[in-house]
C-alpha cells in the first residue's frame, strides 16, 4: 500500500497577501504599550506564536503583565486593516494543481479571528471548495495536528510556506520545507533554517512544479536545493 502524501499549506503569508500586514500591526501594537521595537525586527519574527514573538522581540524575562494587552491591541488592529486582505492571484491553482497530482491537501492556520479571516479570503478565491483545515498555535505541534488530520507521515509530506520559523518547525517535524518569499524573508535565511527549496512565490512555484519536490506524491529522497 502506497503511504499517504500530503503538502501542507500554511495560509498566513504564503497563499493570503498578509506577512507586511501582520508585522504593522504587531509594530503599532507593541507602540502603544510604549516598546519601540524595529519594524525589521518584527517582520524577522513573523511564524511564531503571539507569546513566542514577544519573547522574542521583548525578551523572555520581561514583565508578562501587559502581554495579554498587547495581543489584544494587535487583535483590534487587525480586525481594522484585514478587510483589504487578498490571496495570491496563483494561490487556489496552485491547490487544485496539487490536489489533481494526488496530493492530499491541508490547510495550516493560526487559530482564532486572524485565521478566520485569512480562510473566509482564501475560500472565496476556491469558489467553496471545502479543504481540511488544522488550526492552532504555530510550531511543531500544529504541523503535527495536520499531519494527524491528512494521516500522512512526514517523510511522505510537505510543508508550503514563507517564514524561517515555518522552516525550522517543520525541521523538527522530519518534514520537507518547500519556501516562498512571499512575505519578504531572504532566500539565504530560509535556506539557513532548513528549507529544501525556495522560491519568489507561490506563483513562481506553480510554474516550477515539475521541478519542485511537490511534482507527484512520493517518498521523498534527500532534499534538493
Amino acid at each position: 500500500m502506497e503511504p499517504t502524501a500530503a503538502i501542507l499549506f500554511d495560509l498566513d503569508g504564503t497563499l493570503v497577501d498578509s506577512g507586511y500586514l501582520h508585522t504593522v500591526c504587531w509594530w503599532q501594537a507593541l507602540a502603544q504599550h510604549d516598546h519601540r521595537v524595529p519594524m525589521a525586527r518584527v517582520h524577522g519574527a513573523l511564524g511564531l506564536s503571539g507569546a513566542r514573538l514577544l519573547d522574542e522581540l521583548l525578551g523572555p524575562g520581561r514583565d508578562r503583565a501587559a502581554d495579554e494587552r498587547i495581543e489584544a491591541a494587535r487583535t483590534v488592529l487587525w480586525a481594522r486593516y484585514s478587510a483589504v486582505l487578498q490571496p495570491f492571484e496563483a494561490a487556489a491553482p496552485l491547490l487544485r494543481e496539487c490536489l489533481v497530482r494526488g496530493w492530499q491537501v491541508v490547510l495550516v492556520s493560526p487559530a482564532g479571528p486572524v485565521g478566520a479571516r485569512e480562510l473566509a479570503v482564501l475560500g472565496r478565491a476556491l469558489d467553496g471548495a471545502e479543504l481540511p483545515v488544522a488550526a492552532g498555535e504555530p510550531g511543531p505541534g500544529l504541523l503535527r495536528s495536520a499531519l494527524a488530520l491528512a494521516g500522512a507521515a512526514a517523510e511522505h509530506s510537505a510543508l508550503v510556506a514563507d517564514t524561517v520559523w515555518d522552516a525550522r518547525a517543520a525541521g523538527l517535524v522530519g518534514l520537507p520545507c518547500v519556501a516562498v518569499r512571499s512575505s519578504g524573508i531572504a532566500e539565504q535565511d530560509l535556506l539557513a533554517a532548513g528549507a529544501a527549496e525556495v522560491h519568489p512565490d507561490v506563483g513562481a512555484l506553480l510554474a516550477q512544479l515539475d521541478d519542485s519536490l511537490l511534482a507527484r506524491p512520493r517518498v521523498f529522497g534527500q532534499a534538493r536545493r
